[in-house]
């Protein structure tokens, strides 16, 4: 049955994976997602149902428009099909349950956002902001069904927490630090506090882990220097990924290595 699902939340992937292609596209922009329509970056003109079929119809199209001929980005494939295997792979990891919706609402959003910082060193509030309520309610909605009210406790701890700690950075070093990525850590937080402590800790850790790293490959590869600005916000997606799917494991391992867990 969870192979049945896992195919389902694959096919749904590909279809929010092209709506996270406007998104990307449209919001950084201020335009709208939803008028006008799908229309050829090129010369304009609307695209037809058949020649908007996630990934099948840029292949067959050959990486380009029908009606100019110019070519298309092969972005657009690539965000489908990573958000396919992405929808795919925390359906499998988490299974059917009523936190599903959550975890899946991050991974669109962290697919958008990710993209959108890389391009244009931006986390829209329009992304952003409305993640809040969203994320609160799939969440409260996860915890009341499992009968775990009090992880909403430790989730309201952990996203007020993470979003002191970020806004306190941004305080000290500003050119280090954007609202963008002090908005956002409350969000990934409250993900991270509502798996527990351990996940919590950890997510927020890797996220500076995983940015450090980085930079230093960017630099060894002379493509940043010591005052480039990078944009920190898909580490700390990365960062927030790895706490939830690793951090209760890493934390336990710590906690034994440490004897703390005898305490």
């Amino acid at each position: 049955m969870l192979i049945g699902v896992v195919a389902l939340a694959a096919v749904f992937g590909l279809l929010i994976g092209s709506f996270l292609n406007v998104v990307i596209a449209r919001v950084p922009d201020g335009r709208s997602v939803v008028r006008p329509g799908s229309a050829c970056p090129h010369c304009g003109t609307p695209i037809s149902a058949r020649d908007n079929i996630p990934v099948l119809s840029w292949i067959v199209l050959r990486g380009r428009s029908r009606c100019c001929r110019e070519p298309i980005s092969v972005r657009y494939p690539l965000v489908e099909a990573g958000t396919a295997a992405f929808f795919a792979a925390v359906t499998g990891w988490s299974g059917v349950s009523w936190l599903l919706p959550a975890l899946l609402y991050l991974a669109a959003v962290s697919v958008a956002l990710a993209l959108i910082d890389i391009e244009h060193h931006r986390l829209p509030n329009a992304i952003v902001l409305p993640s809040y309520p969203v994320a609160a309610a799939l969440l409260v909605l996860a915890a009341l069904t499992a009968h775990e009210p009090g992880r909403l406790v430790r989730m309201t701890i952990c996203a007020l927490a993470t979003y002191a700690f970020y806004f306190t950075l941004m305080l000290i070093q500003p050119r280090g630090m954007g609202f963008g990525d002090v908005k956002l850590s409350g969000i990934l937080g409250g993900y991270l506090g509502w798996f527990g402590w351990g996940p919590a800790i950890t997510g927020g850790f890797l996220a500076f882990a995983v940015g450090g790293v980085a930079g230093i490959l960017l630099m060894l590869a002379r493509r940043a220097g010591m005052k480039t600005m990078i944009p920190f916000g898909p580490y700390m997606l990365i960062g927030a990924w790895l706490g939830l799917v690793y951090g209760l494991g890493i934390s336990d391992w710590y906690l034994d290595r440490s004897g703390l867990s005898a305490l």
